[in-house]
């Protein structure tokens, strides 16, 4: 149920231009000091994990291992999508704290 929320917000988010998706432009966002949060799917390579993670961490961007590609491109009106970023620090900080609300009830 939480899951659903958080990807709804990352919808909504979407529609108000406030997400870039696909590893060339969410690399570029963060690079470029844009964004705010990067998502990467559960189910994506560990390799794209671990670039993300080490970017992220790197240039100080939040960042949450989240859904799978599917549901990430639903959400993003694509048809999957391994990781994106908000590049609204408010929705960002919105949909940070539903992923963790929803990973703290699955724990």
């Amino acid at each position: 149920m939480k899951q659903n929320k958080a990807l709804s917000m990352l919808s909504i988010a979407t529609k108000a231009g406030k997400t870039v998706t696909g590893e060339f432009s969410t690399e570029k966002a963060v690079k470029e000091g844009k964004a705010y949060l990067v998502i990467v799917a559960d189910d994506a390579s560990d390799n794209t994990k671990k670039k993300f993670q080490n970017m992220c961490d790197y240039y100080h961007v939040a960042i949450r291992f989240f859904a799978d590609k599917n549901s990430l491109g639903n959400a993003c009106g694509k048809e999957f999508r391994a990781n994106l970023a908000v590049i609204d620090e408010g929705l960002a900080k919105a949909v940070v704290g539903q992923i963790d609300c929803f990973n703290n009830l699955e724990v």
